[in-house]
């Protein structure tokens, strides 16, 4: 379920071997370590009934990584690898529009090269 600032995914495990998880991705508008504009992304719930707490910030050209970057936290906290967390029924998508439209981003926008290292 996606509302502006937050996204949930849940999922629940039916058979025994499948993995099952209750999501909260927040975020917001920040300033990032070296003064840029970003976002600041917080992850909290439990997969497979371990608890998932975590946070991280972006600089605005990196800001639309954010679902690669909350997918290797959560494969650290136990979700499958190759999870695909982008399946939500189009809360992806809205989400990623949001933050676009937050941080005033558009197709084309440059990436410091600093930030691919």
């Amino acid at each position: 379920m996606f509302e502006p600032g937050h996204l949930h995914i849940t999922r629940t495990a039916v058979q025994p071997d499948e993995v099952g998880y209750d999501i909260h991705l927040r975020y917001e508008l920040c300033q990032t370590a070296d003064a840029c504009q970003g976002m600041h992304f917080s992850m909290e719930g439990q997969i497979n009934g371990k608890t998932l707490n975590e946070a991280f910030d972006l600089p605005k050209d990196m800001a639309y990584n954010f679902a690669s970057k909350a997918s290797r936290l959560a494969e650290k906290h136990g979700l499958p690898k190759g999870t695909d967390l982008h399946a939500m029924h189009g809360q992806y998508d809205a989400m990623f529009e949001d933050i676009r439209e937050k941080l005033d981003m558009k197709s084309g926008d440059p990436v410091k090269p600093e930030h691919l290292q």
